[in-house]
């Protein structure tokens, strides 16, 4: 075969398989799609999945079916999604940790969250309230600094388990603010939860439905949102940057990712379906209950955040010293 016919072949070859792509494109979806989950279930991930699963199944008429593979901080569900085809029809949720902070908690990690993946979107920010015990005598994230300034290691706070958001939040403040506050995990946000209320520790930077009874309570007192504006459904509660640590922001975030190589017209569908549903009043009302601030921005942008996630939270792994269970 002369070089020109072997040139010719190849553009041959390159047209139809755009031409086949642009045909699968367009019929997308004509099956049932699976939503991976890599938690288990009843988590605010898993919530914000089946939500957004309920959305697309109604708009596309094929079922979208959530499947929740929890194990090892998400590696296991993200590992099933990369050896999923590139056809869009095999989705997964892509939240903070697995994506952002496993790159440094982790020797080796079976996938690469730049690589192995095309994004979406990034469906919500989740920002982390900072609760105390009421036996804490501060009424400020300000007198918190302070106080742990006059006690250095003398206050502790929980969280579900080292490499988790709330551990990686109270080791972010520790380093902004100068100070020395000690982390103590537990198997779970329970196990936490209760040694709080009981005043075995003294803090716990948590989601905000898992803690908002008990703040309402009286039981716990919220001192600031992690967030870098108040919000709108929590307008009395300051941020921590406001009341003691300028520039703080610390978030537990929920995105939607295919796998690598996935047609560029499907996830862009995809985007826009998506980012639309997030718009919906009613959606919009779930997701202010659940203490979460909708994001839908592009593929691209969606890319570019995770790239400053991690970052932003490898350094913080770094600097805490902080080892995978």
């Amino acid at each position: 075969m002369t070089p020109t016919l072997s040139r010719l072949l190849c553009l041959v070859l390159a047209l139809l398989g755009l031409a086949t792509t642009s045909v699968q494109a367009q019929n997308y979806p004509n099956k049932p799609i699976r939503l991976i989950v890599p938690f288990p279930p009843g988590g605010g991930n898993d919530v914000i999945a089946r939500l957004i699963a309920q959305k697309l199944s109604d708009r596309f008429g094929q079922q979208v079916v959530v499947d929740n593979k929890a194990g090892a901080n998400g590696i296991v569900g993200l590992q099933a999604l990369m050896q999923s085809p590139a056809d869009g029809y095999t989705l997964a949720v892509a939240a903070a940790g697995p994506m952002a902070v496993n790159p440094s908690l982790y020797d080796k990690l079976p996938y690469d969250p730049t690589k192995d993946f095309s994004p979406i979107t990034n469906l919500v920010n989740y920002p982390l309230l900072l609760v105390v015990h009421p036996s804490v005598p501060v009424k400020t994230t300000l007198d918190l600094v302070n106080l742990a300034k006059a006690k250095p290691q003398q206050l502790f706070f929980a969280s579900p388990g080292s490499g988790n958001s709330g551990h990686l939040a109270g080791e972010l403040f520790n380093t902004m603010a100068h100070v020395q506050t000690v982390h103590v995990p537990y198997k779970g946000q329970g196990p936490a939860l209760a040694d709080l209320l009981t005043g075995q520790v003294q803090m716990l930077y948590s989601s905000i439905p898992s803690v908002l009874p008990q703040v309402r309570s009286g039981q716990l007192t919220a001192l600031a949102v992690g967030s870098a504006k108040r919000l709108p459904s929590l307008p009395d509660i300051p941020t921590l940057a406001e009341t003691g640590v300028p520039g703080y922001e610390a978030y537990s975030w929920v995105g939607i990712v295919a796998p690598a190589k996935t047609p560029k017209a499907i996830v862009t569908r995809l985007n826009q379906e998506i980012v639309d549903i997030l718009k919906q009043k009613d959606v919009a009302e779930k997701l202010n209950q659940q203490g979460a601030l909708p994001v839908g921005d592009t593929p691209e942008q969606f890319a570019a955040y995770i790239k400053t996630e991690i970052d932003k939270w490898g350094a913080v792994v770094r600097a805490a010293n902080i080892k995978a269970d």
